[in-house]
């Protein structure tokens, strides 16, 4: 059998307040020594909280925070959260809401999904000096710092009285290593983040709720989407509506899968057509190893040994524990040079096992509610064929979708600003019960 990816192209700080030597992770029959890491003190103190034993969605901490839009207030806070696997993490996040006593029946609740920051404990959005403002992109002309922070829509949304809550995922500020685009539990990050903010009396948030995500934040968005008996799990401190799904720019990586992978053989070369497509320069084969860092993250079984050569895998695991995205990039480059590829073994081991786990951890393609998705057509980060593939796959699951391509000719950077006029109205629409479009073609 001959096997080819679906998909050709993939491409996918507070001041220093203290040090810590964080525990070891165990995971299987390993130990995970974890390097020293600088975190703020409201970051060191999760080391000490107990996620177990509590329904998921706890606030097990907060403090406040100074929020850049006039009549509103932020919280930094730390939650209950859940992996795929179903093991209880500690996850960190922001909640910003209008000042003033909420309405009847609580405010309407937004939870943002952000893009990739990293896979280092010290890259959560939250940890960034005053977090609480617009969203905050590096590569644009107004970013004002080397990671993307800050709540798109957000003076919009308080304006009109919403509560906004953001999840950091888990690993970007809490204990353990960051399950990277592993949009299972970057999902279940969000959902227990619109829980958290449900149980945090102060933000006066409501049932009804709607998410939004862009880049690793729109996988999240659509992996949160598929996880309806996760949503209604009586095992929550507070019950959730979620009225829809607003995806930028959404990576789902397992979609491209053949479904049909059985044997070893057949996957390791699944596998090396994956590497050859995401190798083309440094900076596409920092997402491809951050792919592979959370993939053994959220399974237990494999090992970055299966992928890479044993003289790259020490330095892999050192420089994911300790730099965000665009340091990750660097030090490879640095590193490595034009030999970056060799870190790759010609041929995986353990090959089928790691596809397998690829397809495990994609969205699930029966939404909840609503989705619209929307994309533009120079985006070379996260190729439009990737969300082309979902909506139709979950299109012919009888999903209720849109799928837009943005005006213009809009990079994977420019899609917040330029969706933002479209999802605005689109959400409001949600809220006032109007009814959805299916823009999924007929039967």
């Amino acid at each position: 059998m001959r096997v080819t990816l679906r998909n050709k192209r993939w491409r996918c700080a507070a001041v220093v307040a203290a040090t810590l030597t964080l525990f070891p992770i165990i995971r299987g029959s390993r130990a995970l020594a974890q390097p020293t890491v600088y975190l703020d003190p409201f970051y060191v103190q999760t080391d000490t909280l107990n996620p177990n034993g509590k329904p998921l969605g706890t606030v097990l901490a907060s403090a406040p925070l100074a929020s850049t839009v006039l009549g509103s207030q932020a919280w930094r806070i730390a939650y209950v959260s859940s992996d795929a696997a179903g093991r209880r993490t500690v996850v960190t996040g922001l909640i910003a809401a209008p000042i003033g006593r909420a309405p009847k029946g609580g405010r309407p609740l937004m939870a943002w999904a952000h893009g990739t920051t990293g896979t280092a404990r010290r890259c959560g959005p939250s940890q960034m000096p005053q977090p609480a403002q617009p969203l905050n992109q590096y590569l644009l002309p107004s970013g004002t710092s080397y990671s993307d922070f800050g709540l798109p829509g957000m003076e919009m949304f308080l304006r009109r009285g919403y509560v906004i809550v953001a999840t950091d995922y888990q690993g970007l500020g809490g204990p353990g290593d960051h399950q990277y685009a592993q949009t299972v539990t970057n999902g279940r990050d969000v959902i227990n983040a619109l829980r958290a903010a449900r149980a945090f009396k102060p933000a006066g948030a409501g049932e009804q709720a709607i998410v939004y995500g862009w880049s690793q934040g729109g996988g999240a968005t659509l992996g949160a989407a598929g996880q309806v008996a996760y949503v209604r799990s009586a095992d929550a401190v507070a019950p959730i509506n979620i009225l829809g799904f607003v995806a930028m720019a959404p990576q789902d990586i397992g979609i491209q899968m053949p479904s049909d992978i059985s044997k070893e053989a057949e996957a390791a070369k699944l596998i090396q057509a994956f590497n050859t497509q995401m190798d083309e320069n440094v900076f596409n084969s920092t997402h491809l190893l951050m792919y592979y860092f959370g993939l053994t993250a959220a399974r237990p079984g494999l090992h970055l040994g299966d992928i890479l050569m044993p003289d790259a895998v020490n330095k892999v695991n050192a420089i994911m524990r300790r730099k965000c995205i665009h340091e990750l990039s660097a030090s490879f480059s640095y590193s490595y040079g034009t030999s970056y590829k060799q870190m790759l073994k010609s041929t995986p081991a353990n090959a089928l096992a790691w596809v397998n786990a690829i397809q495990a951890l994609s969205p699930g393609l029966r939404p909840m509610a609503p989705v619209v998705i929307y994309w533009g057509n120079h985006d070379t980060v996260v190729p439009p064929v990737m969300h082309q593939l979902y909506f139709e796959a979950a299109c012919r699951n009888g999903a209720v979708m849109s799928r837009n391509e943005l005006p213009g000719n809009q990079t994977h950077f420019s899609t917040p600003a330029a969706a933002e006029p479209f999802y605005l109205q689109w959400v409001a629409d949600r809220f006032a019960g109007k009814p959805v479009v299916n823009g999924c073609p007929a039967n």
